[in-house]
């Protein structure tokens, strides 16, 4: 996610200058200038007030996750697809055991 981008994409989508989220957030035309050019970082809770301000809303981690989750299903259902032969005696040394 590249904060500064989202965020000047949520504002031209709500027709919004940067001076009016600024006025509508309670904050300055200069910090949604550093924002949006990635000078400065956002918190979540401020980030999140910000494209409320906008209309949009902040939506964190689910659908990244529903992708890795299948990823993963994918990866798992490939290896045991695939053929296993254990073999029939070790081929290191075993490593010794702490006491």
């Amino acid at each position: 996610m590249d904060v500064g981008s989202d965020l000047r994409t949520a504002r031209r989508n709500a027709g919004l200058t940067q001076r009016e989220l600024a006025l509508v957030a309670g904050t300055s035309q200069a910090t949604i200038s550093a924002y949006e050019s990635g000078r400065k970082v956002p918190s979540v809770i401020t980030l999140d007030r910000l494209l409320s301000a906008c209309g949009a809303s902040l939506a964190v981690g689910r659908p990244r996750l529903e992708r890795s989750g299948r990823h993963l299903a994918e990866v798992l259902a490939l290896a045991e697809a695939l053929p296993y032969r254990p073999a029939p005696e070790l081929r290191f040394p075993r490593l010794p055991t702490a006491a």
